[in-house]
């Protein structure tokens, strides 16, 4: 019988379970559950393959800012990583293995996308909206578990004019390989961590470039390097060895955390680096001073990379930080009027966070709405996973769970150990369901705001990491560690029970 099925009997013991989405989230929950022995699942994904954020951001020079050895699982450790930073193809790879080698590929429904989710008070079921192949399919699932990730949805830029452009339009992460650059002028809007990518990979392919920066990010030089066959070979065969590099790179990047956390005032070296890095590579004072950050280390994200800069030196290049007034049907007229022509346009805006609201319609408790509730002042969770009034709704990746010094997958693996937990709960206690009480998100976040204003994101510029009103909703504000300990197991007087 399918899982998550409506003509399945609701037994405390053997819940159906609906996952949404198939990236790390979604596999790694995944995995949990078969070893809990629960197989009354699906994962469902809107897509037509699993891979979640490296099955779509194919756009050239894509690849992970975490070293391969920490952003894999712990449970799946792959000794043949190419290099110290993998590309996306390879992450995907990795994926697609971990899927077939637990019997993932078994739970997946693909094409099929979650548009809306509602509990029923009566029976203590949720129901679920699916657009499947184009056609409306309802399914119940006792518990619901959102794990599409928080950086899913790409974020086109409000500009004027956008929709007359007659040229070619796409986002960074819905890359038309079939458009040919070659010989194109293209405009590149935003110079985030995709931008800083993809910038170098095509600049030798166009005729003309011209980056409409904002603000200029902070850059270090990436660390990349191959991994050598005698080091590949040493990790199959001595597995200890692999355990020993991932731990040290680990506690190399949570070190980092005091920085960001505790003492922003210690950014001052690394940020004298980082100019000292620009300086070395960029001669030119005017473009220079056009690409030196005016904020604090750390409060946007750090993006690491060792051509970037090489590529805005060339002479096709042109960084342009005058704002954009609108687009036109031949190009772009910045706020000063001069009208610059352009064939095609890459926007690497990034993706919708803070102030979207949820990544589909879901309804709890007294018809609340997920989505406008967190539309008032930002997303806001318990630990990132639960929400007051969801019952028996989690989410992996959620509010203040995301990093700006170690890897997501340890945030992920912590919150899924936690599900399960829940999980458990649910069993041992024979219930339907259980809701987080009101008053323990509400004084969790209230400490974990408190905590927030020590770190080094909290003043000195504004990003995705914050609402409009400045509110840090997407990054945890402490070690990871720390997380993992508070994830490790329920405190089941943080929640009330549902028979």
């Amino acid at each position: 019988m399918t899982p998550a099925s409506p003509a399945q009997s609701t037994q405390a013991a053997t819940p159906r379970i609906a996952v949404v989405g198939s990236g790390f989230a979604g596999i790694g929950m995944a995995v949990r559950l078969q070893k809990m022995g629960i197989t009354s699942f699906t994962l469902y994904e809107a897509a037509a393959d699993i891979g979640g954020t490296w099955r779509d951001n194919t756009y050239p020079g894509a690849g992970c800012d975490v070293p391969s050895h920490l952003y894999s699982f712990s449970f799946e450790p792959n000794p043949a990583w190419s290099r110290a930073f993998s590309g996306q193809a390879e992450i995907l790879a990795y994926l697609k293995h971990c899927a077939r080698k637990y019997g993932v590929d078994r739970y997946v429904r693909c094409n099929a996308r979650v548009v809306a989710a509602r509990f029923d008070e009566a029976r203590h079921v949720w129901h679920i909206e699916l657009d499947a192949d184009g056609m409306r399919e309802n399914i119940e699932a006792d518990v619901l578990i959102g794990a599409s990730g928080g950086l899913s949805r790409p974020s086109m830029p409000r500009i004027a004019g956008l929709d007359s452009f007659k040229g070619k339009l796409f986002h960074s992460a819905r890359w038309d390989h079939a458009y040919p650059l070659e010989g194109k002028r293209v405009a590149v809007i935003g110079t985030g961590a995709s931008a800083i990518q993809f910038v170098p990979e095509i600049q030798p392919r166009v005729a003309q470039l011209d980056l409409f920066q904002r603000t200029a990010p902070w850059i270090m030089p990436k660390p990349d390097k191959r991994i050598s066959e005698r080091a590949r070979w040493l990790f199959e065969h001595v597995p200890f060895t692999q355990r020993v590099v991932r731990s040290a790179i680990y506690w190399k990047l949570e070190s980092q955390a005091i920085a960001f956390v505790r003492h922003p005032q210690l950014m001052k070296r690394p940020m004298k680096l980082c100019l000292s890095y620009l300086e070395r590579r960029v001669n030119d004072p005017e473009l220079r001073a056009k690409l030196t950050p005016n904020y604090r280390l750390g409060c946007k994200r750090v993006l690491l990379s060792s051509n970037y800069y090489r590529a805005l030196v060339t002479p096709n290049v042109n960084v342009i930080t005058t704002g954009i007034r609108e687009v036109v049907a031949d190009g772009i007229v910045t706020q000063d009027a001069v009208h610059h022509p352009v064939d095609a346009i890459i926007c690497g805006t990034g993706f919708q966070f803070n102030g979207f609201g949820a990544p589909f319609e879901v309804t709890g408790i007294g018809g609340v709405d997920l989505r406008t509730l967190w539309l008032r002042d930002g997303p806001e969770a318990y630990l990132g996973t639960s929400i007051a009034d969801f019952p028996n709704f989690f989410m992996i990746a959620g509010p203040n769970t995301f990093l700006g010094h170690n890897s997501m997958i340890y945030m992920i693996e912590s919150q899924v150990q936690y599900i399960g937990d829940c999980l458990r709960m649910l069993r041992e206690r024979n219930v339907r369901a259980m809701d987080l009480r009101p008053d323990v998100q509400r004084d969790y976040n209230a400490r974990l705001q408190k905590n927030m204003r020590r770190c080094v994101w909290s003043s000195g510029c504004h990003s995705w990491y914050q609402t409009q009103s400045g509110k840090v909703t997407a990054l945890w504000p402490g070690f990871t560690f720390s997380f993992r300990k508070r994830t490790r197991r329920v405190r089941p007087r943080d929640y009330r029970f549902l028979p």
